[in-house]
């Protein structure tokens, strides 16, 4: 077909960029109407051959097709920005050249596999093909169309994977290592014909693709080596974005090293970084798996965490003299039941230099195997919590707190002559309770109000009532806190009467016997909420040595600190202190003896007794430190305002808190070396702990903690306003209107 116009309809461009050349073989017409350009991207010159097979290539093995259609309303550019992996572009140049860029019969511009594309590749038309173009189709009014097909991983040669006759490898598992490492980089799939103690032969997974490769083990030696291998593909490279040797073990081998630096390297960032170097799209469940695979090998299974708990005990005791670190299992099938531990240098401070009060709270594991975590903290002369006891019990119950609070009473009572009489803080649960009330009878014992005000805002919902509520926690005096429930009262008497139906000893500070030193919470793990959760994903020994560490670091910074202060009392003291002699410089002291003082204020007249330390607004007695009335009466008789506070303020008693060490334990690789000779660790070793029965449930685990007193409890039934219904609010009504 000689002297064919090809004609562009309206709005249709076609032009070259940069001064690329355009060459027609003879008796070709190329007609433009109407100011039509024709375009190629790039700085590239190349050959158009129109012909028979009227096939146009664009590239390395890819199918673009671009269609010359009618009442079309798009634009198309044949060199449309071939930055792509499906583009035209010489930044990534394929590896095969004879490629023929051809428009087919059918007005289809496609990708055929004798392409011919050079760096200097001019635009030409064959005279010796012809272009068939259907009379009946009215190219004014046709457009270009460019189709995109699956994008395809091109293979790419690289150098640090090439495999050769004669190479060699340590042994059949590297082997493989290394022609499943070279199949990903070089992006094609292996499929494996044998596969033995001696030999492996693999061919292309590809059907048709002659690529084949064998090799075998050398005689007397462990070393395989490469006999055989047909080095050329000719099939196009992978269809798909996964690839068939990316195993869930090539995913761990490729990661390791990122989690060994970084445990915390999530799945999602392991998917983007192995789509980002390898060009490979995996599952999520791949990358977890793999994470999962490394970290068991980094911090041990699950499994052996429990069976290696008692020489862990053995090696607590061992590193840290005078600690407590016991474990106990099930008497019939030896499963793990409890563990206890508490060191040597947290016993000593509680005792000797933190505040009469102890809190108590859990979270619950969330690792493999289901279990509690529990703690006993105290708190230091500075307000920061101290924690002294730590235990781990397959499941909470009033059974497991009472052992718990057994094993605390016994730790003090061995550690003292004088027990203290503590404060405990809790939430409500019965077994804490009785537990409580049998192993410290003398104790004062005070609920905690952050459990407390969750309950009551789950019975009521209303955040006025809520707020009331913790203004009466805090009310220093009856009168004040019955001012509060009164007005409680008058917004809801149902709220009232919940709150009444609770001792106030319990929880309100004006009519809390004990001394609370201000803490109205045990909100520990909230507090600790930073890695105490983290640690509790762990396996056992591995999440005990997490909150270890975690308390060593603890007590060396505060030592450290501590030490740089040159004040009498701790930080926070001092702070309230002087927050005191500012009001008191205001106040007139009127004095009626060697110890008794009448302070007039704006808010009223108080009696302050020096001798007895307290005070009639009972700040002093509640916190410790001289409030502003105290300060003024001893002021006015010049005494030392820093000798009337608790010796647990001084920063002498601080250091003297954190003056013990936390030692490190060994890897227990070096557990048994360690302990030769030791009567204690060879029983250790013969004791095995079998994992708890209750495994971890399926799903997501819940983030808000449910609490015991709340498990069972029949929910409040609501009321719509609307349709005067129960069931549901008026928001989520759908009753018609």
């Amino acid at each position: 077909m000689a002297n064919h116009d090809l004609i562009l309809g309206q709005s249709h461009n076609l032009a070259l960029r940069q001064n690329q050349p355009l060459v027609l073989g003879h008796d070709h017409n190329l007609g433009l109407t109407q100011n039509h350009d024709l375009e190629l991207g790039q700085t590239h010159e190349r050959h158009l051959g129109l012909g028979q097979d009227h096939d146009l290539g664009l590239g390395h093995s890819h199918d673009h097709e671009l269609d010359l259609g009618q009442r079309h309303d798009q634009e198309e550019d044949v060199g449309h920005s071939y930055g792509h992996d499906n583009e035209l572009a010489n930044d990534r140049k394929p590896d095969h050249g004879d490629n023929e860029l051809v428009l087919s019969e059918h007005n289809e511009l496609t990708v055929s596999e004798n392409q011919e594309l050079d760096d200097s590749l001019a635009l030409a038309v064959d005279d010796s093909q012809e272009m068939g173009i259907d009379p009946v189709r009215d190219l004014q009014h046709s457009q270009m169309v460019v189709s995109l097909p699956p994008v395809l991983q091109v293979r790419n040669s690289n150098p640090t994977y090439e495999l050769a006759v004669g190479q060699e490898f340590p042994d059949v598992k590297s082997c493989r290592r290394a022609l499943r490492d070279a199949a990903i980089a070089l992006h094609f799939e292996m499929q494996t014909i044998k596969s033995d103690k001696t030999r492996f032969t693999a061919k292309c997974a590809s059907e048709g693709c002659p690529w084949r490769i064998h090799a075998a083990k050398l005689p007397g030696v462990p070393t395989f080596t490469i006999r055989t291998i047909h080095e050329t593909h000719t099939c196009g490279g992978i269809a798909h974005l996964g690839h068939q040797q990316a195993s869930v073990q090539w995913v761990a081998n490729t990661v390791e090293q990122r989690l060994r630096e970084n445990p915390n390297y999530k799945p999602k960032e392991i998917l983007e970084e192995i789509h980002r170097v390898h060009g490979i799209t995996l599952s999520y469940k791949q990358a977890w798996r793999g994470k999962e695979r490394i970290m068991a090998a980094m911090r041990g299974s699950f499994e052996e965490g429990y069976r290696l708990l008692p020489q862990y005990c053995e090696q607590i005791k061992r590193t840290n003299p005078g600690s407590i670190a016991s474990v106990y299992g099930n008497p019939t099938d030896n499963c793990f039941q409890r563990l206890f531990i508490s060191f040597q240098a947290s016993i000593y401070g509680f005792l000797n230099a933190c505040r009469p009060l102890l809190g108590l709270d859990r979270t619950y594991l969330k690792s493999k195997y289901l279990g509690t975590l529990l703690l006993a903290t105290g708190f230091d002369g500075d307000g920061a919590l101290f924690p002294l006891a730590f235990g781990v019990v397959d499941e909470e119950n009033d059974e497991n707190w009472m052992w718990f609070l057994s094993e605390l009473h016994n730790l003090l009572e061995i550690n003292t002559e004088n027990m203290p009489r503590l404060t405990i803080l809790s939430d409500r649960q019965k077994g804490v309770v009785d537990g409580v009330e049998a192993n410290f009878p003398t104790a004062f014992h005070g609920f905690c109000m952050r459990h407390l005000s969750e309950s009551f805002r789950k019975e009521f919902n209303n955040t006025m009532l809520v707020n009331l509520l913790w203004e009466a926690a805090h009310a220093l005096t009856v009168i004040e806190f019955e001012a509060k429930i009164l007005e409680i009262e008058e917004i809801s008497q149902d709220a009232a009467y919940w709150i009444r139906r609770i001792p106030p000893r319990l929880w309100a500070t004006a009519y809390f016997e004990g001394t609370r030193f201000g803490h109205l919470t045990a909100n520990i793990v909230e507090s600790l909420n930073s890695w105490i959760l983290e640690a509790s994903g762990l396996p056992i020994i591995q999440m005990m040595e997490c909150i270890r560490r975690q308390l060593m670091t603890w007590f060396n910074e505060r030592r450290e600190t501590s030490m740089q202060w040159t004040s009498i009392l701790v930080p926070s003291a001092e702070r309230r202190v002087a927050e005191a002699l500012e009001y008191a410089r205001t106040y007139q002291v009127l004095r009626a003896n060697e110890a008794e003082f009448e302070v007039i204020s704006r808010e009223g007249t108080n009696i302050v007794d020096i001798r007895n330390r307290c005070c009639l607004c009972r700040g002093w007695q509640l916190y410790g430190l001289p409030c502003a009335h105290a300060v003024a009466a001893l002021l006015s008789c010049r005494q030392n305002v820093h000798r009337f506070t608790e010796s647990c303020f001084t920063v002498a008693t601080y250091r003297k808190a954190y003056s013990q060490t936390i030692h490190p334990i060994p890897d227990k690789s070096l557990w048994k070396e360690l302990s030769e000779g030791d009567p204690n660790a060879n029983k250790a070793v013969q004791v095995v702990i079998h994992p708890p029965k209750s495994l971890k449930p399926p799903g997501r685990p819940r983030k808000k903690r449910v609490r015991a007193e709340d498990r069972g409890r029949e929910k409040r039934v609501v009321h719509c306003s609307r349709c005067n219904q129960t069931g549901h609010f008026r928001t989520t009504c759908a009753a018609p209107i």
